[in-house]
């Protein structure tokens, strides 16, 4: 007895991708942060940015070029490692310890602007506060995001928001970075279409 021919098969369904922000869009929410970063501090005294690796360090790098091109104002920044600090150490592969570099002068009685890409659960960001606790006591600690796509997880809200970007838990946000990944762009990948 023959078999049936088999049904053609339809071709897998391929993620839904879609461009949030262009590099000329990234570079115009560095600026406007820059600008709200200036306003809120008063002109960014006794400031200091703390990037958050990977791409939170390039992104604190470029606000303080940009603070210091609007307002000749040059503002100190570091580089805050968290992976000891995070609370799924042991769901994930070993993860390379970082530097922390503070800036000359360190963090005690500054206010500290902590910069990452993409705010999802605020679980990195808890990380952070824990590792800036056992480094200094900032007189206040702030933070900037480019993209916060929301589904928090704990009572972390950002004080700087390049993009709001409502997302559903099926989908993920994309940051590169020139720096990193040799472009500036922002894409959000859907479920499957």
């Amino acid at each position: 007895m023959a078999c049936p021919p088999a049904a053609p098969s339809s071709p897998p369904r391929q993620p839904s991708v879609k461009v949030i922000l262009a590099a000329t869009d990234v570079s115009r929410v560095v600026d406007r942060i820059a600008h709200q970063i200036l306003e809120k501090t008063q002109g960014a005294a006794d400031t200091v940015l703390l990037g958050i690796p990977t791409r939170g360090t390039p992104l604190a790098k470029r606000l303080a070029a940009r603070i210091s091109t609007f307002e000749d104002v040059s503002v100190p920044v570091g580089v805050l490692d968290i992976t000891l600090y995070r609370d799924d150490l042991r769901r994930h592969a070993t993860r390379a310890i970082g530097p922390t570099q503070l800036p000359p002068g360190g963090i005690d009685g500054k206010r500290v602007v902590l910069v990452d890409d993409v705010l999802f659960s605020g679980r990195t960001v808890r990380a952070a506060l824990d590792a800036l606790n056992d480094l200094g006591r900032p007189a206040s600690v702030q933070l900037a995001v480019l993209v916060d796509r929301g589904h928090r997880q704990l009572p972390i809200r950002a004080d700087y928001v390049g993009k709001n970007i409502p997302t559903s838990l099926a989908e993920s946000v994309k940051v590169t970075l020139a720096e990193t990944d040799g472009l500036d762009e922002v894409k959000l990948y859907g479920g499957a279409v």
